[in-house]
């Protein structure tokens, strides 16, 4: 697992966490939201999947361990790359999926560890839809709506949104998880293996920004797709 740079910063309220970002051609604002993101959580390991633009080096001087994936596997298996590093390379008691995109809340990302610290879950999982404050078109809403109806029968987890990246797992649950979906399959794969280990754990509200950046990209209308195919294929 090659490293490009392996950089702490000596002083933070929640050095026992790792933020594990899955990265695919983000050049443009990865370096911004691993520059934020530290200022609260020092540790990030980014995967790169095989990013063709300079997504890596722009990770790398804000500062995050960069492990590279020499092609494009898919988020699953950069996910389970990271959570892979984070177990057997440093002993942090949680791990916290976030996004490149700068779609997340480094705050919620925070709230929800201290959620799992002081409430002794074994994961949290972040929702869009619990205080209502984030604004999704009725599509994409009836996809979500769907898919976390599924996921909830097939993990007997009751939840609102299982589709959402942001999550916070301690590490008794995250030696748990195995993803072998590489692709998007993955989110209810997570799902389901978190809620076999029986651990106590909650859905915690979070904003998600549809920024300017990831509506041109298209992500909106694709990610809706790529939910689809989940539900039809996990």
């Amino acid at each position: 697992m090659p490293l490009m740079n392996d950089h702490t910063d000596p002083v933070s309220p929640l050095t026992d966490v790792w933020l594990v970002i899955p990265l695919y051609n983000e050049a443009p604002v990865v370096r911004g939201v691993i520059e934020g993101a530290r200022r609260v959580f020092p540790h990030v390991v980014v995967v790169d999947d095989g990013s063709t633009d300079s997504s890596a080096a722009e990770a790398a001087a804000a500062g995050a361990v960069v492990v590279r994936h020499p092609v494009n596997l898919g988020q699953g298996a950069a996910l389970q790359t990271g959570f892979t590093y984070v177990l057997e390379r440093t002993s942090a008691r949680w791990a916290v999926t976030f996004d490149a995109d700068g779609q997340h809340s480094v705050d919620d990302a925070a709230t929800m560890v201290e959620h799992s610290r002081k409430e002794d879950l074994g994961f949290v999982l972040g929702s869009r839809f619990l205080d209502g404050s984030t604004q999704v078109g009725w599509a994409k809403r009836l996809v979500l709506r769907t898919a976390a109806a599924v996921s909830s029968h097939s993990s007997g987890m009751r939840l609102t949104d299982a589709h959402n990246g942001l999550r916070v797992i301690r590490r008794d649950a995250l030696e748990r998880v195995q993803l072998r979906q590489n692709r998007m399959a993955h989110a209810s794969e997570i799902v389901r293996q978190l809620g076999a280990t029986g651990l106590a754990w909650a859905e915690h509200p979070v904003r998600i920004a549809y920024t300017e950046y990831s509506r041109a990209k298209g992500q909106s209308l694709w990610n809706s797709v790529n939910i689809l195919v989940d539900l039809v294929f996990s």
